[in-house]
Formats: structure tokens, C-alpha cells, sequence
């Protein structure tokens, strides 16, 4: 079999694949092929929803048990795929619990990080072995593994946040055991755990993108939810997410509909910067009006990100739209910046996310940097840190109850 073949059949199934992904964010509405996959996909939908509210049904019925650590636990998550801006929230409670006196441990399960070798697997299980210990992102004092080992989000918090420990395993109930034991953290956060039912948490924090909450309403593989969006009960706080601070109602109303007691919180993701991808040297957002600026970008919803960019003043002259979480080969970059150039692109930009995932030698020839975001609130409080104290260090949970960290997180004194 031809190397030319094969480049060829690569290039066919990557095409598959971002028609099957327009599909699901219904970015294709016409067509035989639509309708064909959209109909196939939707009847593994049906299959999907029954799955996964049989599987929260025996959870509920403590069928299913989750287990306790004996410290507490938040969740952060949501209901849909990817797109809600989680990282810069859950970067921004670790840190400010961190800044607290909280040894913090974020726990994540490592999406498209490197899986250990098939023939390791099957031979620790001839073997009867034990299982490896969970991946070091972080100790707290050092970055022990890049992007490729560690997936993009936990390599990203650990690069942001020196003092926190991030470790990534599949079974996140023994990488918080770890690092208890190991690191002696006495407050663990689970990063895109709202399905992870497994661990008992004390908080659960959903994630709701304003920009496109919960899809065309459907579950995968015809929509972007992972559970049906009556499933948000189980939440104790929702955060609304790429606001714009416009009034929202009917979202309010439809939360409000399935968690009448569910308080919100509304925040935006707020660029702050321009930040250069080879050393760091940072560049005001004004630096973008006005600008001739090719864009890039591998995330779930790309049009928040060049929404952004517009907003800023920035006229894209060229862009280009990867696959969430994909590894950029040279010749993905050499085409791109080959046509940015034919562009007369002034600057070139891409994401946070996508920046960890580019190699050191990048043939640019336009300076290229990534955009920063951070955390504001809208309403609900009066900044961040405010809310993070509310929420995590209580005297009072809600009116009538006591804190669910109480007895195990001391209340937070003004």
C-alpha cells in the first residue's frame, strides 16, 4: 500500500469527520448526506439518552455508590461537549482557593492525552499487576509533562498555576486518593466531571455556554449533549459563560424550569491580552484594531473565539477552522501561514488551548501569538474571588441548610 494512498485516505476520513462534526452542531442543513448521517445519528442518540438515564437512575437509587474521600470535592462540568470556556473558571477557583491556604489538587481524566501502550495493558492483566500510578502533571512545584502526555487543559493548568498539583487518570476516585496520600491535598477539583459519578462531590458546578447552551437539544452523537438537559438538577450552582451582560430570560427560565432553587452566576470570558507564543512577550488588545490578522483555531465552538476577535477590531483576512484538541502536523502549519502570508496578515493569532499543542520551530512569517482570557463576573457578585468564597467557603449553603463543607472546610471569615 502506497504512502500516497494512505495520505490520501487520511485526508478523506479527516473530511468525514469535520462533515459528521458541521452535522452535529447543525452547521449543514441541506443535503442527501445530511439527512442520511443526521438520521443514522439520531436513532444512536435514542439509543445513548436510555443508556445514560438508566445509568444516573442507579446512582440515584444508590444502586450505583459513589465513593467519598474524606475531603471535599468540587465538580466543574457541563451538559454539552466541549465550548463552555471551563478551563479559565476552574483555573480561577484553584487558584484562588490556593491563595486561600488550600493544598489543591485538580484531578482530571486527561481527554486525548497519551494512553499508556496496548501490549502494557494486556500484559499488567495476564500478569495480574498493578495498575500504574495516575500522571504528574504538576507537584506543585514543576511542569513534569507536556501537552501530548498530559492532554491540553491539565498541561494549560499546570503551566498557570505553580503551587497546584494536577494529575490525570481515567479513574479519578484513585488519582484522588494519590493525591491525598502523596501531596496531602485537602480539597480536590474535578475537571469535566459532571458525568463522573464515581467520586461523590460536595459541590457541582455547571457550565452553561450562553452562545449556544445546549445545542439543537439532542444527545451524541446527533446533538452536543451528554445528558439530557433535565440532568442539571443535580447541580448547586449554574454558571452562565460567555456572556455578554444582555438580559437572557428565556435561559434563566428554562434552568429555573428543572432547578427552581438553582442559584446563577454570569460571567464572561474577558481577553486580556495578546501573548506571544515563543517567548511570552505580551501585547495590548488595542495592538489588534485596525489589523490584517489570520486566525486559527482547534476548539469545540471556533465562531465564540473569531467573534471575539472582531469584536476586538481585528478584520480576518484568513482562517482556518481544525478539529477540537487536534495535533498540528507541519504541514497543517506550512499551509497555513503559507496562505496567511498571501493574505498580508499582520499578525497571526490563535487560542490559548491550541498554543500548547504547537511545536517549538514554527515556520510564521507573521508575529504569532495567542489570545488570553480570564474570568469576569457579571452579576451574582462582585468579582471572582467573592464568589469563589460564597460558594466554597459559606457560613450558609442556602437559606435553611447548613455549608456542604461544613465540618470539613473552615468557614471563610471577611
Amino acid at each position: 500500500m502506497s504512502s500516497r494512498w494512505l495520505k490520501r485516505l487520511a485526508v478523506r476520513a479527516r473530511h468525514f469527520e469535520e462533515f459528521a462534526v458541521d452535522v452535529v452542531y447543525d452547521r449543514r442543513q441541506a443535503g442527501a448526506g445530511v439527512k442520511a448521517l443526521g438520521g443514522f445519528m439520531l436513532g444512536l442518540s435514542w439509543m445513548f439518552d436510555g443508556i445514560v438515564r438508566a445509568r444516573c437512575w442507579l446512582y440515584e437509587q444508590r444502586i450505583f455508590r459513589n465513593q467519598p474521600l474524606g475531603v471535599p470535592v468540587l465538580v466543574v462540568g457541563n451538559l454539552t461537549v466541549g465550548g463552555t470556556g471551563k478551563t479559565p473558571i476552574v483555573e480561577k477557583f484553584a487558584r484562588t482557593l490556593a491563595r486561600r491556604g488550600r493544598h489543591v489538587a485538580i484531578l482530571s481524566r486527561g481527554y486525548k492525552s497519551r494512553a499508556e501502550p496496548l501490549y502494557r495493558r494486556l500484559w499488567r492483566w495476564i500478569s495480574h499487576g498493578e495498575n500504574p500510578p495516575p500522571k504528574v502533571v504538576s507537584d506543585g512545584q514543576d511542569v513534569l509533562l507536556d501537552s501530548a502526555e498530559a492532554g491540553d487543559e491539565p498541561y494549560m493548568l499546570a503551566r498557570n498555576l505553580p503551587g497546584v498539583v494536577v494529575l490525570v487518570d481515567k479513574n479519578c476516585v484513585k488519582a484522588g486518593q494519590y493525591a491525598i496520600k502523596k501531596f496531602g491535598a485537602d480539597i480536590l477539583l474535578l475537571d469535566d466531571g459532571y458525568q463522573y459519578l464515581s467520586l461523590r462531590g460536595q459541590l457541582n458546578l455547571l457550565l452553561v455556554d450562553k452562545t449556544n447552551p445546549f445545542g439543537n437539544r439532542r444527545l451524541l452523537p446527533r446533538g452536543i449533549l451528554r445528558e439530557p438537559v433535565t440532568h442539571l438538577r443535580r447541580a448547586s450552582f449554574v454558571f452562565i459563560t460567555k456572556s455578554d451582560g444582555a438580559e437572557n430570560g428565556e435561559l434563566r427560565q428554562l434552568i429555573h424550569r428543572h432547578h427552581p432553587e438553582v442559584e446563577i452566576v454570569e460571567c464572561s470570558h474577558k481577553p486580556t491580552h495578546l501573548e506571544a507564543v515563543s517567548n511570552g512577550h505580551r501585547r495590548p488588545l488595542e495592538d489588534l484594531r485596525g489589523k490584517r490578522v489570520a486566525a486559527f483555531s482547534g476548539i469545540a465552538m471556533p465562531e465564540s473565539f473569531e467573534k471575539l476577535l472582531r469584536d476586538l477590531g481585528a478584520e480576518i483576512c484568513h482562517n482556518r477552522r481544525f478539529l477540537d484538541h487536534h495535533r498540528f502536523t507541519p504541514d497543517d502549519l506550512e499551509r497555513f501561514f503559507s496562505r496567511a502570508a498571501d493574505a498580508q496578515a499582520e499578525l497571526i493569532v490563535t487560542t490559548e488551548k491550541d498554543a500548547v499543542r504547537l511545536p517549538a520551530e514554527l515556520p510564521a512569517h507573521a508575529p504569532l501569538y495567542f489570545l488570553r482570557l480570564e474570568i469576569e463576573i457579571l452579576s451574582g457578585d462582585h468579582n471572582f474571588e467573592t464568589a469563589v468564597s460564597r460558594i466554597c467557603f459559606p457560613r450558609v449553603a442556602f437559606p435553611g441548610t447548613r455549608s456542604p463543607f461544613a465540618g470539613e472546610i473552615d468557614e471563610y471569615a471577611e
